[in-house]
């Protein structure tokens, strides 16, 4: 079986470190553009965030205090993104887009 290039990943395969890294900081200058209420996440969430994803790719989720930890990795799971990192009451998601993708993570070694 041959490498998987790093263009194709799909969320069954983790992020390397440099990538991870590479999204952080594409990710540092973004504002949450999905917020999660206080009933937590819901269908109309993940589709919201599913919308999001295919336009951006790359996107912040703010949750309620406390509650980041617990939900962002199933929430990242059902709209099959990577979870990149959650700090504080906010989680960066990535998912690449199948049409057109803009960004370019470096190679997985």
């Amino acid at each position: 079986m041959s490498e998987e290039n790093s263009n194709t990943l799909n969320p069954a395969r983790e992020l390397t470190g440099k990538q991870r890294r590479h999204l952080r900081a594409l990710a540092h200058h973004l504002d949450p553009v999905v917020l999660v209420g206080s009933a937590g996440t819901s269908e109309a969430v993940a589709e919201k965030l599913r919308f999001e994803l295919e336009h951006h790719e790359l996107v912040k989720v703010r949750f309620p205090e406390s509650e980041v930890k617990e939900n962002a990795p199933a929430l990242a799971a059902s709209v099959g993104a990577h979870l990149v990192q959650t700090i504080g009451r906010i989680a960066v998601l990535y998912r690449r887009r199948d049409k057109k993708p803009t960004i370019q993570l470096p190679q997985a070694t």
